[in-house]
């Protein structure tokens, strides 16, 4: 299985995370994405990867709720990582929207999604997209840059509706991030976005550590939870989770050019 979105390098995890990749390896997980966060995001990243080579990837992106008054600069600094490693980063993000914190950066966030944007289509990266509350606003800024070329687009911890899977198919074709929220009693809504969406756009996350899936919700999440996301994807879709295992595997390698 492939965890397409996870923080284990969080100071959640007291060890650096290393013990909670290897449980995650254990559990059959084979490979982990690290979506960056801010600048601080990169040395814990760096020195997990380092440790796991074979099992994790590493990102570099600015979240939308980490603009400080700096934000244009650490941006920068960002941009000549990025510039100086290339091969070391496998995507771009997470970037995006959030407007469920606070609406009055809206103006900043759509300028810092964009310019996250166009690293995505220079650098020829796939772009993870966070989006909370916030989605026109973020339909925005992918439509100002028009359809003939677009990066790899996923809507990381896709929580929404079929609905709104329709809404963000109007504007493109991106894949869908589907994570423990799915496994919630109250998710039903989810569970009818992975139907609308189907097999062949779905990848798997556990945004680790948030959003535990049953039957470990209230706990801090890991890796290792992702098959229980994994089943209730293959329940919700009528397939085996064997099936759901290797196809979204499929999608992971190619989205972000794994080997």
């Amino acid at each position: 299985m492939t965890d397409t979105h996870t923080h284990l390098y969080m100071s959640d995890y007291g060890d650096g995370g290393a013990e909670a990749v290897q449980r995650a390896v254990d559990a059959g997980v084979e490979m982990m994405i690290f979506p960056g966060v801010d600048a601080s995001s990169l040395d814990p990243m760096r020195s997990l990867h380092k440790r796991f080579p074979d099992n994790t990837r590493i990102a570099v992106g600015l979240h939308p709720t980490e603009l400080g008054e700096d934000w244009e600069k650490v941006l920068d600094d960002m941009e000549c990582q990025l510039k100086e490693n290339l091969s070391e980063f496998c995507a771009i993000g997470e970037t995006g929207i959030d407007l469920y914190w606070d609406t009055s950066t809206v103006e900043a966030q759509k300028r810092s999604f964009a310019r996250q944007y166009e690293w995505a289509l220079e650098y020829d990266l796939p772009l993870i997209i966070h989006c909370r509350e916030g989605i026109e606003e973020a339909l925005e800024v992918i439509s100002s840059f028009g359809s003939e070329k677009r990066p790899e687009l996923i809507f990381h911890s896709f929580t929404y509706g079929p609905e709104e899977v329709r809404r963000i198919r109007e504007v493109c074709d991106p894949w869908f991030g589907i994570n423990g929220v799915a496994t919630f009693k109250n998710a039903s809504n989810v569970r009818d976005a992975v139907a609308e969406i189907g097999i062949d756009r779905i990848v798997l996350e556990t945004d680790s550590p948030y959003l535990a899936p049953v039957p470990h919700r209230g706990k801090r999440n890991e890796s290792a939870y992702i098959g229980a996301v994994c089943n209730q994807v293959a329940q919700t879709l009528g397939l085996t989770s064997e099936e759901v295992e290797r196809l979204t595997d499929e999608h992971a390698k190619k989205i972000f050019k794994l080997k």
